[in-house]
């Protein structure tokens, strides 16, 4: 609840304020503001970790430069524009421009050349003075606006936050020493690609035997861990409600939400209109639009939108590799929430996700860094393919990553949907800016370091790649990321061991190599469909008839359980009008084969490209209206 909504208690809101607090005073002096509001803007305080500042300019009550110029009254010191700012030549100092970011202030030169420091929060400079050089915390304050400040620091650190983003995460657990070594993956390859030449022209039966007991067995043991995942999440109880005690006490806490974009322009209005819906307070809401410096059309389409005052873009100058988790490892240090939250620009997330997302970090140990959401697709009705990729999703995320989780396994992350702790994503370097699946590698690094990640019933709709090679171009991005972080961290596999121990290990192990060598090998499990339908097989010479048979009726078996995973996902009343569809998924999942081709070739000669995903695909379809759960609810009264 806001201050517009406690203006309707009338007597009974203002019957608990207490003062208006030093800068609400001076903005009543000024006649900037009512003193009933700035009495209900300090009761609002008392339930959100958000300053008085932030309360007042998302209520729409005052205006920024109104404050700030309070501010400077209050201190006795000036308020300079951005113009004023831009002209200051910058102190030459040891601060990490990182810091300044994260704390808004700069320090710069006055107009007679003497060091102060610009910012738009006193108080929180003072607190954070201590760790800092003496010739600036005992510098004078003048106030500027918090997103100059940051401009200000973006502009004159440049080179050193371009590096920054790009080797956040320590080099033993980045892909980003691969750059240079085309050379030597081509010698690789080469060799690897003649030698297999030849054993298949001397051993032709021999060779095509491994890689078919190898599929085999590696089929059987994905069925044995989707078997166990689906069994453990039919069990399973769901989240349960925030207790009485947090959420009759608990501030809530401020939330960043971080939003690549990358020639969005076609879904920037929906998504504008998507994030306003959320009900979270807006005082604690720290939208960050990340545009890309080069990518000026999105630019100028963002300039048209009027934006709320908790809704704001960056650009991330331009290098390489351009990547969304580079974009991301840039935006950090300009996020002011202690969760981070990651969105995509066609995301519709339930109204009240902020909310349940909060309220279930307070109700869960520090070890829990990660919270991922339920993905869903608003378009699934727009041909077989956005079927078949909403039942793929909703196998996935509604039923096996919740029994991963809850059979102990580290699960992959899912690119969106996330929210983190910030502690121990900085903690971590935040995102491998080389690995193109970013949110998958982050999942196994958090628990190669201790954390946990857990599932959350929340949902955000997105739309579903509805056109073949726009689908294969996705997919096959996701499954070079998939290989690169299996080389990455197999790099010291006994490390490996150590730090996610034994069954995390195993179920590493089973996830990243049983998934790869399905689409890699799916052209040889499909030479068994010739066995049941009494054809010639390769192996006939190798194998008896009646074990070809028993191996092909296991396959079969394994395609039925298949189906009832995917029947079970869509058998709630939303996708019910997929049950039927659900058996055709038999013919959706070889097209992973042609990505993972694609996927093997651009690891070898492209192993940074960014593979992007078009959206804006399906002009018809739209996310339907979301109502938020009363559960989630903010009651400030």
């Amino acid at each position: 609840m806001g201050v517009s909504e406690l203006r309707q208690l009338g007597r009974q809101a203002l019957d608990r304020t207490g003062d208006a607090g030093a800068i609400g005073d001076e903005l009543v002096r000024i006649g900037a503001l009512s003193k009933s509001d700035a009495l209900l803007a300090q009761l609002v305080k008392r339930h959100c970790d958000a300053s008085l500042d932030r309360i007042l300019t998302a209520e729409g009550l005052a205006g920024q430069e109104d404050l700030l110029r309070a501010h400077a009254n209050r201190l006795s010191t000036t308020f300079i524009s951005a113009e004023e700012l831009g002209n200051r030549d910058l102190v030459e100092t040891v601060i990490d421009p990182r810091a300044m970011l994260k704390q808004g202030f700069v320090p710069i030169r006055d107009a007679r050349g003497r060091p102060v420091v610009a910012t738009a929060h006193p108080e929180q400079f003072r607190e954070a003075a201590a760790g800092l050089p003496v010739d600036v915390a005992g510098a004078p304050l003048v106030i500027a606006e918090r997103t100059q400040v940051q401009a200000r620091v973006a502009e004159g650190f440049r080179p050193e936050l371009t590096r920054f983003a790009e080797t956040r995460v320590q080099s033993l657990e980045s892909c980003r020493n691969w750059g240079g070594r085309l050379r030597l993956r081509l010698v690789a390859t080469l060799l690897s690609l003649l030698a297999f030449a030849a054993l298949t022209l001397i051993f032709p039966g021999a060779v095509f035997a491994v890689f078919a007991l190898w599929a085999a067995f590696t089929l059987l043991v994905t069925a044995v861990m989707k078997a166990s995942a689906f069994i453990a999440a039919i069990t399973m109880d769901p989240d349960p409600p925030p207790s009485p005690q947090i959420t009759g006490k608990a501030p809530l806490p401020k939330v960043s939400i971080l939003v690549p974009l990358f020639r969005e322009t076609e879904v920037l209005h929906a998504l504008v209109a998507r994030l306003m819906q959320l009900t979270y307070p807006k005082c604690l809401l720290d939208v960050i639009l990340i545009l890309e410096e080069e990518d000026e059309l999105t630019q100028a389409t963002l300039a048209e939108i009027d934006l709320p005052p908790w809704i704001r873009a960056i650009t991330a100058p331009d290098g390489q590799p351009r990547t969304k988790p580079r974009a991301m490892n840039y935006a950090l240090d300009f996020c002011e929430g202690d969760i981070v939250g990651i969105y995509d620009a066609e995301d519709a997330p339930d109204p009240d996700q902020i909310t349940v997302i909060a309220r279930r970090f307070q109700q869960l140990p520090e070890e829990v860094a990660c919270l991922q959401g339920v993905l869903d697709y608003y378009n699934p009705r727009q041909n077989w393919l956005a079927r078949c990729f909403t039942i793929e999703y909703a196998s996935w995320f509604r039923l096996m990553l919740p029994g991963m989780a809850r059979l102990g396994f580290a699960i992959p992350l899912g690119g969106t949907t996330l929210f983190f702790r910030r502690k121990p994503l900085e903690e971590l370097g935040g995102w491998d800016a080389h690995n193109v699946t970013e949110d998958a590698d982050l999942g196994f690094r958090l628990a190669r370091h201790g954390y946990r990640t857990e599932m959350v019933h929340t949902v955000t709709e997105e739309e579903a790649n509805c056109r073949f090679w726009p689908w294969v171009k996705q997919r096959s991005r996701w499954l070079k990321g998939y290989m690169t972080t299996y080389l990455v961290h197999m790099r010291r596999p006994l490390l490996l061991y150590r730090q996610l121990g034994g069954w995390k290990f195993l179920g590493f192990q089973a996830h990243f190599v049983t998934a790869l060598s399905q689409f890699i090998l799916a052209p040889v499990l499909w030479s068994f469909w010739l066995v049941l339908f009494g054809l010639p097989h390769p192996l006939d010479p190798l194998i008896s008839r009646p074990v070809m048979v028993a191996i092909g009726s296991l396959f079969l078996l394994i395609e039925v359980m298949n189906v009832i995973i995917h029947m079970t996902a869509v058998s709630g009343v939303k996708h019910r009008h997929l049950l039927f569809w659900a058996p055709t998924m038999h013919f959706y999942s070889p097209l992973g084969a042609i990505a993972a081709y694609k996927a093997l070739y651009e690891l070898v000669f492209k192993p940074f490209f960014w593979d992007k995903t078009t959206h804006g695909l399906s002009p018809g379809a739209v996310a339907a209206p979301r109502q938020a759960g009363s559960d989630g609810a903010a009651d400030l009264t």
